[in-house]
């Protein structure tokens, strides 16, 4: 297995944390009422890493930034945690959350130390509960494992993560492949544990090199703790309710979704900085028809969920999975306490035998559900396409927006054709008695406001005109 450097926990605190700013929070470990043969390996343990356990916690500074850190070290008993390094760990979290301070971790463990035992092994739970109490908080918690990260280490601490990254080639997996060929009397398969295929099934967010770490934490916390910027961007004046349409509003229907049409991804390169793409689940779903970033839209902080019309084919439909990856940003947004915005541009959920089985239709209602109780602020933007139950998932924000060409059906107008008048040769006749387009739903109270589109727009002036306004109405 190829993987990048192995860093001692030293080494990559000097690589993270800016010049300086270093602050150990630990207190010396008293091992004088362990086993004679145990204390042996103990100080054997602490002369090889050059640390006291298998742990390093406290406080500095990433790019001037304020953080809490828990660093493994592998080189003490294969960065093994027993009682005093579960202790050590939960201290730290507890007094991050007192100061208000986000936690960065770094795993690279073999887990519970079988030295210790069952009481080391319940101290996952003391772990667990600490960062529990510090997500409560509406504080950041960001992992990144290291190779290799095993056992008790990651199905605790090492998997909750608001943000979880890995070093290229890290093992990452539950049961060590060394035990599971012992009991098993076989190889693990190969490439199972491996950061890569984690970070493509949706198990973890991305595979990240140690030396990249201060920037994304850099990117992660200049949304996630920095005050919001001025605004930058010039707004277009909203169109006034009761405007009528100009011309037919199937014209609009086409144009939405002719190739070159304003998506998702321009919104974040045109207006959007310090942006971090999520990807997947985290509990090994991914679907790459919904696009999930933590971003700054015209220096307002916010956690972005689109619905990404360039992934979204017959062939790769968006599926209950990409709703699901929806409900993580809606949740993420909720606990960090950040602004939701929700871009809604498709040509309808998954319709197959697979989607039914995986609950499109409740992960439908429970976008819904969780959209129309949240306690942050929430904006959606019909941004072209409104299909069906797959655009209605994300539309019910407090403020709901629309480009002047959006759109929005229960069906697609050829279904709605078909439906009452026998085959899809209606369709335009239907778009237009259904009031799909914007200006009806703005007349008709179902949006809030629709930036309009002008002559010679193009993804990137539209882009800028629909951030500047969804920037606005966050910042009111």
């Amino acid at each position: 297995m190829s993987t990048s450097r192995r860093w001692t926990a030293r080494e990559l605190i000097d690589l993270v944390l800016d010049d300086g700013s270093y602050e150990s929070w630990d207190t010396p470990v008293d091992i004088s009422g362990q086993r004679e043969e145990y204390q042996k390996e103990l100080r054997a343990a602490a002369e090889r890493a050059g640390t006291d356990e298998s742990v390093l916690t406290g406080r500095g500074t990433v790019r001037g930034r304020p953080v809490a850190f828990v660093v493994n070290e592998f080189r003490f008993l294969a960065g093994s945690i027993g009682v005093a390094a579960a202790t050590r760990i939960a201290a730290a979290v507890r007094r991050a959350t007192a100061e208000g301070l986000p936690v960065l971790a770094s795993t690279s463990s073999g887990g519970t130390r079988m030295q210790e035992g069952t009481r080391a092994f319940v101290q996952m739970v003391e772990i667990s509960r600490a960062l529990m109490e510090h997500r409560a908080a509406g504080l950041p918690y960001l992992v990144h494992l290291r190779h290799p990260t095993t056992g008790g280490v990651y199905a605790s601490w090492g998997s909750l993560g608001h943000i979880t990254v890995a070093e290229p080639g890290a093992l990452v997996g539950f049961l060590g492949p060394k035990v599971f060929e012992a009991l098993n009397g076989r190889p693990f398969p190969d490439g199972v544990q491996l950061a890569e295929n984690l970070a493509a099934k949706g198990v973890i967010d991305a595979v990240v090199p140690a030396e990249e770490l201060p920037a994304l934490v850099d990117h992660a916390l200049g949304v996630l703790v920095d005050p919001a910027d001025g605004q930058t961007l010039e707004r277009r004046t909203p169109v006034v309710p009761g405007t009528p349409l100009d011309h037919p509003v199937w014209e609009d229907i086409e144009i939405t979704r002719a190739a070159g049409r304003v998506g998702v991804r321009d919104l974040l390169r045109y207006g959007g900085s310090h942006t971090l793409r999520l990807r997947g689940t985290d509990e090994g779903e991914r679907d790459d028809t919904v696009l999930i970033a933590l971003t700054r839209l015209d220096g307002r902080p916010c956690v972005l969920v689109g619905q990404d019309r360039s992934r979204q084919t017959p062939a790769t439909p968006m599926g209950p999975g990409a709703l699901r990856e929806a409900r993580r940003a809606m949740a993420l947004a909720e606990e960090l306490r950040l602004p939701l915005v929700t871009v809604v541009d498709t040509p309808g959920a998954e319709l197959s035998p697979e989607a039914e089985e995986g609950a499109i239709a409740g992960e439908i209602a429970r976008c819904i559900a969780t959209l129309v109780t949240m306690t942050v602020p929430t904006v959606s933007v019909i941004l072209g396409e409104g299909c069906g139950g797959g655009a209605l998932a994300m539309l019910p924000a407090q403020t709901v927006l629309a480009t002047s060409r959006g759109w929005l059906s229960p069906l697609p107008p050829e279904g709605a054709s078909v439906i009452v008048h026998g085959d899809p040769s209606h369709a335009a006749e239907m778009a237009a008695q259904q009031k799909v387009g914007a200006l009806d739903l703005l007349a008709d109270g179902d949006v809030h406001g629709v930036v309009p589109e002008v002559d010679g727009d193009t993804p990137e002036t539209l882009a800028r005109a629909v951030v500047a306004e969804v920037a606005a109405r966050l910042a009111s």
